[in-house]
């Protein structure tokens, strides 16, 4: 973290900036959807959001979770996803570099990476935390991707 200054006698949050290259691991994982805290309260004085970045490798997926009571947001800096969800996480959308994609407080789902080439990369907010609920032992659909090159 790299600290930024205020007012002499200030009450106010100190600015900070966060290098790109030395993020934390954010607390709440799930399998090959690999998060890193930018404005978190583990690097920052935040408090009720997270915002971080998440990584998944070419031909990958997450395991199946929901984000408890926390809205998500995110964008996508780079590649080509989907999310699945709904009955046996039968519903499937695709989303792609530039995309903004919201997910609804505890609806599970499947982060997936619908590339054969690239990894995915996208930039997720959550409110009021980096909350991450796995789920054991779901009954996952078998569906055909559209894996692109």
């Amino acid at each position: 973290m790299v600290a930024g200054s205020q007012p002499q006698g200030s009450d106010l949050k100190r600015i900070s900036v966060q290098r790109g290259d030395a993020l934390p691991l954010a607390p709440g994982q799930t399998s090959k959807a690999l998060r890193y805290s930018g404005v978190a309260v583990e690097n920052t004085d935040v408090v009720g959001l997270w915002f971080g970045r998440v990584h998944t490798a070419v031909g990958e997926h997450s395991d199946p979770h929901h984000h408890g009571e926390a809205e998500t947001g995110g964008f996508v800096l780079q590649g080509r996803g989907y999310i699945r969800f709904g009955e046996r996480y039968g519903e499937i959308i695709y989303f792609e570099e530039g995309d903004f994609v919201y997910v609804p407080p505890f609806v599970p789902h499947i982060e997936g990476n619908a590339s054969r080439s690239e990894e995915l990369i996208w930039l997720t907010t959550r409110t009021p935390d980096n909350i991450v609920v796995n789920l054991a032992d779901q009954d996952v659909v078998e569906l055909e991707l559209d894996y692109v090159d």
